[in-house]
């Protein structure tokens, strides 16, 4: 009995190497045969971090998808192939964990400068409403005042430049390049969506 189970796990670890090696070569049914193998795991381990079914199924889209392209850095010498998924898949919720965070910051910092009129107007949905918010936070100190009053103050180009103390070219020019840097992130984000 003893020597069955020594040979049945010389055999199961002789099947794994050849499995981590066919991977690893770019076999595309080893790949098959890995998620089949491990995707309930990776599945069941982001249902439990992230507690939605949507978020872990695409976590563990990643975690396979990254394991793809990333196949030439497994080293089985290091850890076995479901050690390394597993890793991959830790890496993949923690992701989603801090987008969740980002987009919580973002709603609040959205809902601290917007009217409750802006907030729920037909003309904008939330994704670009929180791009928006975003990508202002990302611009200069003096870019984010004129467009904030701009946006949601609504105040022109003239009286922005009055209350900023700023010359109305520099308003200008900081609401033009402003603008054109917004406008092709919101078009890359509708191409994506």
């Amino acid at each position: 009995m003893t020597t069955a189970k020594v040979r049945g796990a010389s055999v199961d670890e002789a099947q794994e190497r050849e499995l981590s090696d066919r991977f690893r070569r770019g076999d595309e049914r080893a790949l098959e045969e890995i998620y089949r193998r491990w995707s309930p795991i990776v599945f069941t381990l982001a249902l439990r971090f992230l507690g939605d079914r949507g978020d872990a199924e695409d976590v563990t889209q990643k975690t396979f998808v990254s394991a793809w392209t990333s196949r030439a850095s497994y080293d089985a010498t290091k850890a076995k192939l479901s050690t390394w998924l597993v890793v991959i898949a830790k890496r993949r919720i923690a992701d989603t964990l801090e987008a969740r965070t980002r987009v919580r910051a973002l709603q609040e910092e959205l809902q601290r400068f917007a009217t409750p009129d802006q907030l729920t107007g037909p003309e904008i949905d939330l994704g670009d409403r929180l791009l928006l918010a975003d990508e202002i936070d990302r611009l200069e100190p003096d870019a984010q005042r004129v467009l904030r009053l701009a946006f949601y103050d609504d105040l022109t180009h003239e009286q922005i430049a009055k209350r900023l103390e700023m010359p109305l070219g520099t308003v200008k020019s900081h609401i033009r390049r402003s603008l054109t840097r917004l406008r092709s992130r919101l078009e890359v984000g509708n191409v994506a969506s």
